[in-house]
């Protein structure tokens, strides 16, 4: 089992700084969450306001995640969200309004530039962290990147994917744990990925929220139970190698137009924040490095 990163990946700084929110080793986490999709600017920015708050009150700091389009639903017929145009303006618009940095997917080579004049941060989602042309392309834009490592991945393959960003150019990367296939319609999280992730020398994020889903458990859609996302987090944040959380929200999740049943009630954030911010604290004795 291969676990320890190759020399050029523990040669690369472990910070990345998102317009001034520094990620990484020594840092308090990083807080990427917002809705599963746009739904509308109001809705949007009635959510980043709140969760931004929540950020601010516990001293961590908040990226704003939406996707302005699912491209990997279940069924043809699920919601997709507002497309490349009308997503990015909605995503320019609440940044713009609060002054926050925004993360989004990106799907193919022809959304990247576009995407990358309004995002602050790329994604490259879990079913295509695998394909070396799109990733590459995506490392060329020179933005930092967020990596899903695939469910269908070990952790230790990851280092080809980071190699990869890094043969493009690019050193501004999160790795973002999400768990991994276990029989059919299920994921399970192994917190010792968290470890041998770090080991490649860039910030881990722990993407609490997907991690609980349960990939087209319900036959025409994915299905989900976001009362574990508590506990996973809780216990990510004390293995000392997470860097940040990753949370899809939602003020009414059962209604939500995709993802509901692993989304985290919006009401249940600052508690869960609240909880980690504890759990740092006891673990640095306040500000020590991690």
């Amino acid at each position: 089992m291969k676990t320890r990163a190759s020399s050029a990946s523990r040669a690369v700084p472990r910070i990345v700084d998102v317009r001034g929110i520094r990620i990484g080793r020594g840092q308090p986490p990083v807080v990427i969450a917002g809705p599963d999709v746009i739904e509308s600017e109001a809705h949007l920015l009635r959510h980043a306001e709140r969760i931004r708050r929540i950020c601010d009150g516990v001293g961590f700091g908040y990226i704003l995640k939406c996707s302005y389009d699912k491209a990997n639903r279940t069924a043809l017929g699920s919601y997709r969200g507002p497309g490349l145009k009308k997503g990015l303006k909605i995503l320019s618009a609440v940044k713009r309004k609060l002054g926050i940095p925004v993360l989004s997917d990106v799907h193919c080579r022809e959304e990247i530039a576009p995407a990358a004049e309004v995002l602050d941060v790329l994604q490259i989602p879990a079913f295509l962290c695998r394909q070396t042309d799109f990733v590459m392309a995506v490392a060329r834009a020179r933005k930092p990147i967020n990596l899903k490592k695939g469910q269908f991945l070990a952790p230790w393959d990851m280092q080809h994917v980071i190699a990869k960003a890094e043969a493009a150019g690019n050193r501004q990367i999160l790795v973002s744990e999400r768990g991994a296939s276990f029989g059919y319609n299920h994921l399970v999280s192994d917190l010792r990925s968290l470890q041998i992730l770090d080991g490649f020398g860039y910030p881990v994020i722990y993407d609490a929220t997907h991690s609980v889903q349960l990939p087209g458990g319900l036959g025409n859609a994915s299905g989900g139970n976001r009362a574990f996302v508590p506990a996973l987090a809780r216990a990510a944040i004390a293995t000392r190698f997470c860097h940040g959380f990753f949370f899809e929200v939602h003020e009414d999740p059962d209604h939500a137009p995709c993802d509901g049943p692993n989304m985290l009630r919006l009401d249940q954030l600052e508690r869960l924040l609240r909880e980690a911010r504890a759990i740092y604290d006891a673990l640095h004795d306040g500000a020590g490095p991690a």
